[in-house]
């Protein structure tokens, strides 16, 4: 996928337990022009409370945090803002952590190995719509969605206009959006969508985006 770039600044709350974390993503961060901290927290009370006064664009959100988990703070988060992105930092990554992620949710799911320009380039992309994997995640994502559909080639059952949705939806393009690129109705996208979710035995766009560009990756 082509890489995106903001056209203002994107608002942005940083949620991690540990001060020299923040303290080392903000310096990270504060001298890109595009992205804006608007506050940060250290724990799940914290990260609702700013995120609720700052309204956010883009929450960078640790998954242990010292009052509940990360996975807490994004459901609650985008239900007030669910307009909002979450984008997953983390040094642990297992099948289950990932699961969860998707299922509450987020946006994205990076690990702290990531270099600093990579970091930023996800937060564009997050933020313009895109959803983001690690590769070793990926990986992992596509292990559940087989696992779940218990087909190996899932994306061969799609027609060509449903691949055409999904490379759409992958690119972070909206329901209308590719309704405009394809000259359907956000109606006819929907169904669209609801049938490729079928097919690949998935719930999410985040899972159905993960096994589109696992599969062009190959």
């Amino acid at each position: 996928m082509n890489s995106t770039l903001p056209t203002k600044p994107i608002r942005l709350v940083i949620v991690d337990d540990s001060e020299v974390v923040r303290m080392g993503l903000r310096t990270l961060l504060t001298p890109e022009p595009m992205i804006r901290i608007v506050g940060e927290a250290g724990n799940v009370a914290q990260s609702l409370a700013v995120s609720g006064t700052e309204k956010p664009e883009v929450v960078l959100m640790d998954i242990r945090l010292p009052d509940g988990t990360g996975f807490d703070a994004c459901r609650r988060i985008l239900q007030s803002l669910p307009e909002c992105r979450v984008l997953f930092l983390t040094s642990v990554v297992d099948d289950k952590l990932v699961d969860e992620a998707i299922r509450c949710g987020g946006h994205g799911y990076l690990l702290k190995e990531i270099n600093g320009r990579g970091l930023i380039q996800a937060i564009f992309d997050v933020a313009a719509g895109k959803s983001i994997l690690d590769p070793a995640v990926t990986a992992r994502v596509m292990k559940l969605v087989k696992t779940a559909g218990g087909a190996s080639k899932p994306l061969e059952s799609l027609s060509a206009q449903e691949r055409r949705v999904l490379s759409l939806i992958a690119e972070g393009k909206t329901n209308k959006e590719v309704g405009v690129e394809l000259n359907l109705s956000e109606k006819t996208v929907k169904n669209y969508l609801a049938n490729i979710f079928d097919k690949l035995a998935v719930s999410r766009r985040s899972q159905a985006v993960a096994m589109f560009v696992s599969s062009e990756q190959r």
